[in-house]
Formats: C-alpha cells, structure tokens, sequence
C-alpha cells in the first residue's frame, strides 16, 4: 500500500480527477475504461438518476430492498403478537368467538407491516447512503445540476497521469486536479 493510499484509508486525502463532459456516452466510456484500467474509486455525478452510469459503476440491485423486508416481517411478527397478547391478557369472550381470532386481527398486522416496512425502508436509505454526511464533498462542479454529468476519480501519485489520459480520450469539457476528503 503506497503513502497515499494509507493516508487515504485512515481519513486524510486522496488525489483525484474530476472531469466534466457534455454526452453520457462520453461518460459512460469514461467510467468503463477507469474500471478496466483498474480504478477503485470512482464516483459519477448527472443531473439525474441514470441507469447507464449505474451499471457503468458496477451497481447492482439496491440492498434497501432486503431492509424493507426484513422491516415488514418484523412488522407482520409484532402485529400477530401484540393482538394475540392483548386477546390472552384480557380476555372477552363475545359471541362465542375464541380468545385468539386471527381474521380480526388482519387490519392490524397489515397495518404494522406496512408501518415496520416503510420505517425499514427509511431507516435502511439513510443507513446505506451514509446520510448525513458531514465530511466535505470531493471536488464538485455546480453545472452537474444544470446538465453535465461528471466523473472523479482517485489515483495515487503514480497513476494520476493515467488516469488523466483515460479521461482526457473522452473528451471532457473540463479536467481539474485536487484533494478530496475521504
């Protein structure tokens, strides 16, 4: 592990890249090749959500999913066992019914999945997307919000020239050098 990348690891600063292009096409290649060339840290910015740059990054399906279920099991499991624990501490017998009837307990165990589920949900994005983050953003261009998509790499001293001409082969409308916080 070469100094940069130490300091890197234990919070200091890392050397990047950040290229600015006009087309997604552009961007896309440039992300392809960075990932070929063996690149670890790259981040993508655009003015909007965009599945190409996406699968260019490597992203797979969202783990927020398996939070959601997971919150709505827990939800189903709390439903059924705060109405049958409330039905067997107090018990009232009305119409012949039993103690524990399941069917009307239905609108509170989907209530409860829904309500653990979209708490779950919630609490799995913020977890996931390391929300809030309070370390300083990397080099950042504001026309990304305007229309430009952007592409960062991080690179060690020794492959900060490589990196540059893999950008540069796209074409970006801007290259800058600088630190980011990590």
């Amino acid at each position: 592990m070469s100094a940069a990348q130490g300091g890197a690891a234990q919070g200091g600063t890392a050397q990047g890249i950040l290229a600015s292009y006009e087309y997604l096409d552009s961007t896309v290649d440039a992300i392809e090749n960075l990932r070929k060339a063996g690149f670890k840290g790259v981040k993508a910015y655009a003015p909007y959500p965009e599945h190409h740059i996406e699968h260019a990054l490597g992203y797979d399906q969202s783990p927020v999913r398996v939070w959601t279920l997971v919150g709505a099991l827990t939800g189903t499991a709390t439903g059924l066992a705060f109405t049958t624990w409330t039905s067997v501490d107090w018990p009232l017998v009305v119409g012949g019914k039993p103690i524990v009837a399941v069917p009307a307990y239905v609108p509170i165990i989907f209530e409860m999945t829904v309500l653990f589920g979209a708490l779950a949900t919630v609490i799995g994005l913020f977890v996931l997307s390391r929300l809030p983050n309070v370390k300083p953003s990397v080099i950042y261009d504001p026309e990304f919000t305007a229309g430009r998509y952007g592409v960062y790499v991080e690179a060690d001293g020794g492959r900060v020239d490589e990196a540059r001409r893999i950008l540069d082969a796209e074409e970006p409308i801007q290259l800058r050098e600088g630190a980011a916080h990590v």
